[in-house]
């Protein structure tokens, strides 16, 4: 299946894919993904200088424009209203480490009021022996994190909907 991410990054020497299935409408789902502008909502210790990530919808997150700046290190080079967010790594110090990463947020709709929330990411590591200890690490730091972050947006989608009740 062809993700947005894949134009933006070819070619790549791995893909990985995580998921989540969220009870609620892909408009919710997609307007949460759009606080990513401000906050990565995985572990904030480590990727938000232990900043909490808000728990709260921020008004205007929404208003999307290729070119914005995403979790700090990353721009938003395409979107589609309540359907993807594709994220291409900008920053040159993350680059450094962890070589030109694409990720693609991909919302399927199962039904009116459930959801599988895909994240697709592309990496081409930096050349050397940097690019060398990335392989085996990236893909279990970026396992660790997403599944930190797409838990986090489940958890707080479902909040919102009602279908979880205490924190």
């Amino acid at each position: 299946m062809s993700f947005p991410c894949d134009h933006y990054l070819t070619p790549y020497d791995v893909s990985y894919f995580r998921a989540v299935s969220v009870q609620a409408p892909a408009p919710i789902v997609f307007r949460w993904l759009c606080q990513l502008r401000v906050a990565p909502y995985s572990y904030d210790w480590i990727d938000n200088r232990g900043r909490r990530s808000p728990r709260v919808l921020i008004p205007g997150l929404e208003q999307l424009q290729v070119g914005q700046r995403v979790c700090s290190i990353f721009d938003l080079v395409n979107f589609e209203p309540d359907r993807h967010l594709t994220l291409l790594l900008k920053d040159k110090r993350a680059q450094m480490f962890f070589g030109e990463v694409t990720i693609s947020y991909v919302i399927f709709p199962q039904d009116d009021v459930r959801c599988r929330l895909v994240a697709k990411v592309l990496v081409r590591y930096p050349p050397g022996f940097i690019g060398t200890m990335m392989r085996p690490m990236l893909s279990w730091g970026d396992f660790v994190m997403m599944r930190k972050q797409l838990l986090t947006f489940k958890y707080l989608v479902e909040q919102q909907m009602g279908c979880v009740t205490s924190s």
